[in-house]
């Protein structure tokens, strides 16, 4: 009985941690969109952020899928002004932004809706209470497509103005 329990425990053990390493390649990465469909505008609002004192930190254009989430975790200065920008495709019908602490408490909510005046654009504002990383989820839901092209940016108030 113990000769069966111990083959079954060495031929087991092995396919068992196959399985579990392979299970770990299973991780969805964040893939840049093909090609920049934002391009001018988001060079539009680097200059006017810069007008206004901002600095570029991060900025990335990211494959989504219509109603799913795809989280960003930066790290962030207490008393320090951070300008976050997403910019959705413009046939969606919904964009969201949700923006929680390391304690992954929501500190901003921000919700446009296809025809208003912002339209595919969510910008807000935030001055971190906590020297933290925070995890920001953009959103948009499309009912025509499933794969669709965000747009990101961070920008740090630097100059006053």
């Amino acid at each position: 009985m113990l000769k069966i329990l111990c083959k079954i425990i060495l031929v087991g053990l092995p396919l068992f941690l196959a399985k579990e390493s392979l299970a770990q390649n299973d991780v969805i990465k964040q893939q840049s969109c093909d090609g920049n469909p934002y391009q001018q505008t988001v060079d539009s609002l680097k200059k006017v952020y810069s007008s206004l004192g901002f600095t570029l930190l991060r900025e990335a254009s990211m494959t989504m899928e219509s109603e799913y989430e795809m989280p960003i975790v930066l790290p962030m200065t207490q008393g320090t002004l951070y300008q976050f920008i997403f910019i959705g495709d413009p046939g969606s019908r919904l964009y969201e932004v949700r923006m929680f602490d390391w304690s992954e408490r929501q500190v901003v909510y921000k919700k446009n809706q296809w025809g208003e005046i912002d339209g595919n654009i969510i910008s807000y504002d935030y001055v971190p209470k906590f020297t933290e990383y925070h995890m920001i989820k953009p959103l948009q839901i499309n009912k025509s497509k499933k794969k669709l092209c965000g747009y990101v940016m961070l920008l740090k108030k630097t100059v006053n103005q």
